[in-house]
Protein backbone atom coordinates (compact mmCIF):
# COMPACT_ATOMS: atom_id res chain seq x y z
CA UNK A 1 0.00 0.00 0.00
CA UNK A 2 2.72 2.33 0.80
CA UNK A 3 4.24 1.68 -2.68
CA UNK A 4 1.37 2.52 -3.94
CA UNK A 5 0.44 5.74 -2.24
CA UNK A 6 4.12 6.86 -3.35
CA UNK A 7 3.62 6.41 -6.46
CA UNK A 8 -0.43 8.29 -7.18
CA UNK A 9 1.83 11.45 -5.21
CA UNK A 10 1.42 14.22 -7.96
CA UNK A 11 4.45 15.51 -9.80
CA UNK A 12 5.08 19.20 -9.63
CA UNK A 13 7.01 20.84 -12.45
CA UNK A 14 8.06 24.36 -11.90
CA UNK A 15 8.31 26.12 -14.92
CA UNK A 16 10.72 29.89 -15.05
CA UNK A 17 9.37 32.36 -17.31
CA UNK A 18 12.11 34.62 -19.06
CA UNK A 19 11.09 37.82 -19.94
CA UNK A 20 12.88 40.39 -22.01
CA UNK A 21 14.72 43.04 -20.69
CA UNK A 22 13.41 46.70 -19.63
CA UNK A 23 14.09 49.13 -22.42
CA UNK A 24 16.26 51.91 -21.44
CA UNK A 25 15.48 54.38 -25.01
CA UNK A 26 18.23 56.41 -26.78
CA UNK A 27 19.98 58.60 -23.96
CA UNK A 28 23.28 56.45 -24.16
CA UNK A 29 23.72 57.79 -27.32
CA UNK A 30 23.21 61.00 -26.38
CA UNK A 31 25.57 61.09 -23.34
CA UNK A 32 28.15 59.03 -25.83
CA UNK A 33 27.33 62.25 -28.23
CA UNK A 34 28.19 64.73 -25.56
CA UNK A 35 31.10 63.12 -24.52
CA UNK A 36 33.02 62.53 -28.23
CA UNK A 37 31.87 65.96 -28.77
CA UNK A 38 33.37 67.41 -25.70
CA UNK A 39 36.46 65.32 -26.22
CA UNK A 40 36.51 66.92 -29.93
CA UNK A 41 36.83 70.65 -28.19
CA UNK A 42 39.61 69.70 -26.02
CA UNK A 43 41.72 68.87 -28.59
CA UNK A 44 40.98 71.38 -30.37
CA UNK A 45 41.93 73.54 -27.71
CA UNK A 46 44.73 71.68 -26.96
CA UNK A 47 45.57 72.31 -30.58
CA UNK A 48 44.85 75.62 -30.74
CA UNK A 49 47.01 76.62 -27.71
CA UNK A 50 49.98 74.63 -29.48
CA UNK A 51 49.79 76.63 -32.48
CA UNK A 52 49.07 79.85 -31.74
CA UNK A 53 52.24 82.93 -31.07
CA UNK A 54 52.56 83.62 -27.74
CA UNK A 55 51.76 86.99 -27.87
CA UNK A 56 48.16 86.41 -29.97
CA UNK A 57 48.07 84.15 -26.59
CA UNK A 58 48.58 87.53 -24.09
CA UNK A 59 46.30 89.41 -26.25
CA UNK A 60 43.59 87.04 -25.76
CA UNK A 61 44.34 86.32 -22.14
CA UNK A 62 44.19 90.47 -21.82
CA UNK A 63 40.99 90.39 -23.28
CA UNK A 64 39.21 87.69 -20.56
CA UNK A 65 40.98 89.73 -17.67
CA UNK A 66 39.77 93.26 -18.69
CA UNK A 67 37.70 93.07 -22.40
CA UNK A 68 37.18 96.68 -21.77
CA UNK A 69 40.37 97.87 -21.71
CA UNK A 70 41.62 95.52 -24.80
CA UNK A 71 38.20 97.05 -26.62
CA UNK A 72 39.18 100.69 -26.10
CA UNK A 73 42.96 100.30 -26.77
CA UNK A 74 42.85 98.08 -29.90
CA UNK A 75 45.06 95.88 -31.56
CA UNK A 76 45.28 91.95 -32.51
CA UNK A 77 43.74 91.40 -29.34
CA UNK A 78 40.76 93.48 -29.60
CA UNK A 79 38.52 91.35 -32.14
CA UNK A 80 40.12 93.21 -35.49
CA UNK A 81 40.25 89.15 -36.81
CA UNK A 82 38.29 86.79 -37.85
CA UNK A 83 40.38 84.46 -36.89
CA UNK A 84 42.97 83.46 -34.12
CA UNK A 85 44.49 80.47 -36.02
CA UNK A 86 47.85 81.65 -37.55
CA UNK A 87 48.17 81.60 -41.32
CA UNK A 88 45.03 81.04 -43.40
CA UNK A 89 43.28 83.99 -45.49
CA UNK A 90 43.50 84.26 -49.20
CA UNK A 91 47.57 83.85 -48.72
CA UNK A 92 48.62 80.39 -47.29
CA UNK A 93 52.04 81.21 -47.48
CA UNK A 94 51.64 83.35 -44.61
CA UNK A 95 52.26 81.77 -41.31
CA UNK A 96 51.50 84.55 -38.66
CA UNK A 97 48.27 86.55 -38.74
CA UNK A 98 44.94 86.24 -40.59
CA UNK A 99 45.31 87.58 -44.84
CA UNK A 100 42.29 89.74 -45.42
CA UNK A 101 41.37 91.79 -48.96
CA UNK A 102 41.81 94.59 -46.60
CA UNK A 103 45.26 93.72 -45.20
CA UNK A 104 46.12 93.41 -49.27
CA UNK A 105 45.03 96.82 -49.68
CA UNK A 106 46.92 98.91 -46.79
CA UNK A 107 49.81 96.68 -48.25
CA UNK A 108 49.26 98.23 -51.76
CA UNK A 109 49.25 101.84 -49.70
CA UNK A 110 52.53 100.89 -47.85
CA UNK A 111 53.44 100.77 -51.14
CA UNK A 112 52.36 103.93 -52.47
CA UNK A 113 53.67 105.45 -49.43
CA UNK A 114 57.54 103.94 -49.64
CA UNK A 115 58.11 105.41 -53.53
CA UNK A 116 57.64 109.23 -52.67
CA UNK A 117 59.44 108.28 -48.69
CA UNK A 118 62.36 106.91 -50.98
CA UNK A 119 61.90 109.94 -53.60
CA UNK A 120 62.29 112.29 -50.70
CA UNK A 121 65.38 110.81 -49.48
CA UNK A 122 66.89 111.11 -53.27
CA UNK A 123 66.05 114.59 -52.90
CA UNK A 124 67.39 115.10 -49.33
CA UNK A 125 70.77 113.51 -50.39
CA UNK A 126 70.77 115.87 -53.50
CA UNK A 127 70.58 119.10 -51.26
CA UNK A 128 73.07 118.12 -48.82
CA UNK A 129 75.68 117.50 -52.09
CA UNK A 130 74.90 120.90 -53.63
CA UNK A 131 75.33 122.79 -49.75
CA UNK A 132 78.06 121.03 -48.78
CA UNK A 133 79.37 122.00 -52.34
CA UNK A 134 78.06 126.03 -51.98
CA UNK A 135 79.25 126.06 -48.49
CA UNK A 136 83.14 124.92 -50.00
CA UNK A 137 82.98 127.73 -52.81
CA UNK A 138 81.81 130.60 -50.68
CA UNK A 139 85.25 129.26 -47.96
CA UNK A 140 87.25 128.82 -50.96
CA UNK A 141 86.23 132.80 -52.11
CA UNK A 142 86.55 134.01 -48.81
CA UNK A 143 90.13 132.86 -48.64
CA UNK A 144 91.31 133.82 -52.04
CA UNK A 145 90.08 137.82 -52.04
CA UNK A 146 92.76 139.61 -49.63
CA UNK A 147 89.56 142.00 -48.66
CA UNK A 148 86.95 139.69 -48.03
CA UNK A 149 89.50 137.38 -46.09
CA UNK A 150 90.21 140.59 -43.46
CA UNK A 151 86.35 140.05 -41.96
CA UNK A 152 86.61 136.39 -42.53
CA UNK A 153 85.55 136.28 -38.40
CA UNK A 154 82.53 138.47 -39.52
CA UNK A 155 81.18 135.68 -42.28
CA UNK A 156 79.94 132.29 -40.31
CA UNK A 157 79.33 129.33 -42.51
CA UNK A 158 76.96 126.72 -40.47
CA UNK A 159 75.31 123.42 -42.09
CA UNK A 160 71.54 123.41 -40.32
CA UNK A 161 68.80 121.09 -40.15
CA UNK A 162 67.21 124.07 -42.55
CA UNK A 163 70.26 124.25 -44.99
CA UNK A 164 73.46 126.22 -45.33
CA UNK A 165 73.32 129.44 -42.79
CA UNK A 166 75.84 132.16 -43.82
CA UNK A 167 75.47 134.91 -40.78
CA UNK A 168 77.60 138.13 -41.29
CA UNK A 169 77.97 139.69 -38.05
CA UNK A 170 78.24 143.14 -36.28
CA UNK A 171 81.77 144.42 -34.72
CA UNK A 172 82.04 146.64 -31.91
CA UNK A 173 84.75 148.32 -34.55
CA UNK A 174 83.56 147.65 -37.60
CA UNK A 175 79.27 147.79 -38.04
CA UNK A 176 77.73 146.47 -40.81
CA UNK A 177 75.62 149.59 -40.97
CA UNK A 178 75.68 152.69 -39.61
CA UNK A 179 73.68 153.36 -36.05
CA UNK A 180 70.26 153.44 -35.97
CA UNK A 181 70.15 153.02 -39.81
CA UNK A 182 70.01 150.14 -42.66
CA UNK A 183 72.61 152.16 -45.00
CA UNK A 184 75.50 149.60 -46.08
CA UNK A 185 78.95 150.22 -45.43
CA UNK A 186 80.91 150.05 -47.95
CA UNK A 187 83.14 146.57 -46.68
CA UNK A 188 79.69 145.55 -45.86
CA UNK A 189 78.48 145.80 -49.23
CA UNK A 190 81.80 143.85 -50.52
CA UNK A 191 80.80 141.16 -48.13
CA UNK A 192 77.36 140.91 -49.81
CA UNK A 193 78.49 141.43 -53.54
CA UNK A 194 80.91 138.57 -53.63
CA UNK A 195 78.25 136.31 -51.52
CA UNK A 196 75.62 137.35 -54.03
CA UNK A 197 77.58 136.07 -56.54
CA UNK A 198 78.57 132.62 -55.20
CA UNK A 199 74.57 132.47 -54.91
CA UNK A 200 74.02 133.45 -58.60
CA UNK A 201 73.64 129.62 -59.88
CA UNK A 202 71.70 128.30 -56.84
CA UNK A 203 68.66 125.99 -56.64
CA UNK A 204 67.43 125.94 -53.33
CA UNK A 205 65.28 128.78 -52.61
CA UNK A 206 66.65 131.44 -49.68
CA UNK A 207 65.70 133.20 -46.32
CA UNK A 208 66.71 136.36 -45.56
CA UNK A 209 66.55 137.68 -42.19
CA UNK A 210 67.89 140.94 -39.83
CA UNK A 211 68.66 140.82 -36.36
CA UNK A 212 69.25 143.28 -34.04
CA UNK A 213 70.82 143.70 -30.52
CA UNK A 214 68.09 144.37 -27.02
CA UNK A 215 68.94 148.20 -27.13
CA UNK A 216 65.90 149.89 -27.52
CA UNK A 217 65.51 152.20 -30.87
CA UNK A 218 63.61 155.56 -31.27
CA UNK A 219 60.24 155.78 -29.61
CA UNK A 220 59.87 152.42 -28.71
CA UNK A 221 56.89 149.87 -29.69
CA UNK A 222 54.90 152.70 -31.34
CA UNK A 223 57.10 154.54 -33.46
CA UNK A 224 60.10 153.27 -35.62
CA UNK A 225 61.63 150.72 -33.58
CA UNK A 226 64.14 147.54 -33.74
CA UNK A 227 61.59 145.65 -35.74
CA UNK A 228 60.84 147.87 -38.75
CA UNK A 229 65.14 148.47 -38.65
CA UNK A 230 66.07 145.15 -38.68
CA UNK A 231 63.72 144.81 -42.12
CA UNK A 232 64.80 147.81 -43.54
CA UNK A 233 68.61 146.37 -43.44
CA UNK A 234 67.52 142.90 -44.50
CA UNK A 235 65.87 144.40 -47.36
CA UNK A 236 69.34 146.60 -48.08
CA UNK A 237 71.11 143.21 -47.71
CA UNK A 238 68.53 142.07 -50.24
CA UNK A 239 69.24 144.35 -52.90
CA UNK A 240 72.96 143.77 -53.15
CA UNK A 241 72.85 140.80 -52.65
CA UNK A 242 70.40 140.57 -55.93
CA UNK A 243 72.72 143.31 -57.53
CA UNK A 244 75.54 141.06 -57.60
CA UNK A 245 73.76 138.08 -59.20
CA UNK A 246 71.43 135.98 -56.54
CA UNK A 247 68.52 135.11 -58.21
CA UNK A 248 65.62 136.74 -57.00
CA UNK A 249 62.82 134.97 -57.73
CA UNK A 250 64.95 132.12 -55.51
CA UNK A 251 64.08 134.24 -52.24
CA UNK A 252 61.14 132.44 -50.23
CA UNK A 253 60.96 135.53 -47.33
CA UNK A 254 62.83 138.62 -46.63
CA UNK A 255 61.71 139.42 -42.66
CA UNK A 256 63.12 141.42 -39.58
CA UNK A 257 63.22 139.49 -36.16
CA UNK A 258 64.40 142.62 -34.39
CA UNK A 259 66.80 140.73 -31.24
CA UNK A 260 63.77 137.88 -30.82
CA UNK A 261 66.72 135.20 -32.00
CA UNK A 262 69.47 136.82 -30.53
CA UNK A 263 72.98 134.39 -31.30
CA UNK A 264 74.71 135.07 -27.84
CA UNK A 265 71.25 134.50 -25.53
CA UNK A 266 73.53 134.57 -22.68
CA UNK A 267 73.80 138.72 -23.72
CA UNK A 268 71.19 140.18 -25.64
CA UNK A 269 73.40 143.41 -26.11
CA UNK A 270 75.93 141.71 -27.87
CA UNK A 271 76.89 143.31 -31.37
CA UNK A 272 77.34 139.83 -32.96
CA UNK A 273 73.45 139.88 -31.99
CA UNK A 274 73.41 142.10 -34.73
CA UNK A 275 73.33 140.45 -37.92
CA UNK A 276 72.20 139.63 -41.31
CA UNK A 277 71.26 135.85 -41.94
CA UNK A 278 71.28 134.18 -45.06
CA UNK A 279 69.79 130.51 -45.39
CA UNK A 280 70.18 128.24 -48.64
CA UNK A 281 67.21 126.01 -47.04
CA UNK A 282 67.02 122.27 -48.46
CA UNK A 283 63.08 121.26 -49.67
CA UNK A 284 62.24 119.83 -46.71
CA UNK A 285 62.72 123.15 -44.88
CA UNK A 286 61.16 125.19 -48.07
CA UNK A 287 58.02 122.84 -47.44
CA UNK A 288 58.38 123.57 -43.74
CA UNK A 289 57.83 127.31 -44.83
CA UNK A 290 55.72 127.34 -47.61
CA UNK A 291 53.96 124.27 -47.83
CA UNK A 292 54.30 121.08 -50.66
CA UNK A 293 55.06 122.76 -54.24
CA UNK A 294 51.56 122.81 -56.03
CA UNK A 295 52.43 123.77 -59.54
CA UNK A 296 50.26 126.45 -61.67
CA UNK A 297 47.02 125.01 -63.32
CA UNK A 298 47.11 125.42 -66.94
CA UNK A 299 46.39 128.23 -68.93
CA UNK A 300 43.32 126.62 -70.45
CA UNK A 301 42.30 126.32 -66.49
CA UNK A 302 42.57 130.16 -66.40
CA UNK A 303 39.15 132.01 -66.30
CA UNK A 304 39.69 134.87 -68.47
CA UNK A 305 39.28 137.99 -66.70
CA UNK A 306 35.97 140.09 -66.86
CA UNK A 307 36.19 143.61 -68.07
CA UNK A 308 35.26 146.19 -65.98
CA UNK A 309 32.71 148.03 -68.78
CA UNK A 310 31.89 147.84 -72.20
CA UNK A 311 34.62 148.68 -74.52
CA UNK A 312 34.38 152.95 -75.05
CA UNK A 313 32.51 153.36 -71.46
CA UNK A 314 33.18 156.31 -69.78
CA UNK A 315 33.38 156.41 -66.03
CA UNK A 316 31.14 159.86 -64.39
Amino acid sequence: MAGDAKKLQPIIIKRVKKGGHAAHGGAWKIAYADFVTAMMAFFLLMWLLGSTAKGELQGIASYFTNPMKVAMSGGNGAGNSSSIIPGGGTDLSRSVGQVMRAENKDTAKSAEHNRPEAARAEVARQDAKRINALKGKIESLISADTKLNEYKSQIRLEITADGLQIQIVDDQKRPMFDSGSALVKPYMRDILRAIGSALSGVENRISLAGHTDSTPYGNGERGYSNWELSADRANASRRELVAAGMPDDKLARVVGLASSDPLNKDDTSDPTNRRISITVMTKEAEERLLGPYKPPPPDDDIPPAKESGAAGEKSP
